[in-house]
């Protein structure tokens, strides 16, 4: 199955600083997605500036990775932005911060109630272990709310977003 890169909706919005996404964000995580088939997917290359304890990722940081593409799942897959709601986390072992060597992120969508969307994403070493689960909730807006109240103006891939109709929508 083909990955295709996901842009930034928000990467030109002045002010705008994701600890997660924004790629400007000097101390940020700087992650990027992509769509495959009903999962995204990322990829991050952790460096020791994120550790807890020595050369193993920081189980706050792993979190915050998780969070992040649940949420990237609900922007692309629904067309709206949403707030966590509920998350649950399995450690199961020990992510090793290793030279240049990825991790593997992926989530997709496991339920829909209303505006509650059920999400499990999973983090996995270099070596194609899952490390970390979560189980999240997301509370999400109508898409006017999201676009009024969180600057939410779509989720395309790049292929979509090269298409003569979508340049002209810009």
């Amino acid at each position: 199955m083909s990955k295709e890169k996901i842009c930034n909706p928000w990467k030109d919005i002045e002010g705008y600083n994701c600890f997660g996404c924004a790629p400007g964000n000097p101390i940020g995580l700087r992650l990027e997605f992509c769509e495959e088939g009903d999962e995204i997917v990322s990829e991050w290359q952790p460096s020791p500036d994120y550790q807890g304890w020595l050369h193993v990722l920081h189980g706050g940081i792993q979190a915050t990775l998780l969070d992040e593409i649940c949420g990237w799942c609900v922007f692309r897959k629904l067309q709206t932005s949403g707030v966590t709601s509920k998350m649950e986390i399995q450690y199961l072992k020990p992510v090793l911060i290793e030279d240049n060597r990825p991790l593997a992120l992926r989530a997709k969508i496991t339920g829909q109630k209303r505006n509650f969307v059920q999400i499990e994403a999973t983090l996995a070493n270099p070596q194609g272990e899952i490390c970390t689960r979560a189980q999240c909730v997301y509370y999400t807006f109508p898409q006017q709310e999201a676009k009024e109240k969180f600057h939410f103006c779509g989720c395309r891939t790049a292929n979509e977003a090269e298409t003569p109709e979508n340049k002209t929508q810009k």
